[in-house]
C-alpha cells in the first residue's frame, strides 16, 4: 500500500510596508497530484512560494507537511520534512559537475555521499543527463540546466516539489519534453508536485487541480476546464485563452 502525504497551508498573510502581498491564502497538495499555482504578475505567487520554503517570513498562517509545522523553519532545513524546490531564475554550481549538483541535494538532507552519488547518477540518467555526467554546469543548454536543478531537487527524496517556471525560456519541443517528463512523476515517485508557470498550454495539460491568485488573494481553485471558464479568472488573467 502506497503511503500519502499532504502538503497544507492555512491562511497565510503577508505584507510588505502595508500592501498586502499574500492575504489569508490556503491551500492543500497530497502525494500523487500535480497543482497549479497560476495568475498575474503580482499576485503573490512569489511571495506564497517563498513563504513555503523558508526564504520569506509570514505574518501569519501556517505550513504543515503532514503533521510536522515547518512555517517557522529555517530554509535549509525544510528538505529534511519533504518539500524541496527548483528557482525561476537558475540557481547551479557552475563550476560543478552535473553529478556534483545532483549530489547536494542528498547530501543537503543526510544521505551519505556514496548513496547519494548512486541516487545523483540514477536521476540524471532517468532525466536524459546520463552523458553529460561529469560535465560543468555551466556548459550545459539552458534547457539541461533546467533538468538538472528538477535533479537536484528530486536527490533529496521529497514528498514535495515545488517548480517555480520551470518551462521559462524553454521552446515549444522542450516544453512538451518537460511535461511528458513531469506527467509521470507523481505515481511513479509518490511525490505531489506544486507548479508555478505562465505557460498556459504547459499549465492545463499538466495540473489535476489549479488555484489562482490576484492582488495575493485566491480568486478561484478547483479542476483546471472550471477554473479557466470561471468570470474573474477570465477578466484578470486568462482574457481569450480561455475561450
Amino acid at each position: 500500500m502506497v503511503n500519502r502525504s499532504t502538503f497544507t497551508v492555512k491562511a497565510l498573510c503577508k505584507s510588505f510596508a502595508g500592501l498586502k502581498a499574500v492575504d489569508d491564502v490556503s491551500m492543500h497538495i497530497e502525494t500523487g497530484e500535480i497543482l497549479g499555482l497560476i495568475g498575474p504578475n503580482g499576485s503573490g505567487k512569489s511571495t506564497t512560494i517563498n513563504i513555503m520554503t523558508g526564504m520569506l517570513a509570514k505574518d501569519s498562517g501556517q505550513v504543515f507537511i503532514d503533521q510536522h509545522d515547518i512555517s517557522e523553519m529555517p530554509a535549509y532545513k525544510i528538505p529534511c520534512y519533504g518539500l524541496t524546490r527548483t528557482y525561476q531564475t537558475i540557481r547551479l554550481f557552475k563550476n560543478l559537475s552535473c553529478h556534483e549538483n545532483a549530489m547536494i541535494g542528498a547530501i543537503g538532507v543526510g544521505i551519505k555521499r556514496r548513496d547519494a552519488a548512486s541516487i545523483a547518477a540514477g536521476l540524471l540518467e532517468e532525466l536524459g543527463l546520463g552523458d553529460k555526467i561529469d560535465m560543468p554546469a555551466q556548459g550545459l543548454t539552458f534547457r539541461d540546466q533546467r533538468l538538472l536543478e528538477i535533479a537536484r531537487a528530486l536527490a533529496a527524496r521529497p514528498k514535495f516539489l515545488l517548480l517555480d517556471e520551470p518551462a521559462a525560456g524553454l521552446n515549444e519541443g522542450e516544453t512538451d519534453e518537460l511535461l511528458s517528463l513531469l506527467k509521470s512523476m507523481p505515481a511513479g515517485k509518490n511525490i505531489g508536485i506544486l507548479i508555478v508557470d505562465h505557460d498556459m498550454r504547459l499549465i492545463m495539460k499538466l495540473c489535476n487541480r489549479l488555484h489562482v491568485l490576484n492582488y495575493g488573494r485566491t480568486i478561484a481553485e478547483g479542476l483546471p476546464e472550471d477554473v479557466r471558464k470561471d468570470p474573474e479568472v477570465v477578466k484578470a488573467y486568462l482574457g481569450s485563452t480561455a475561450s
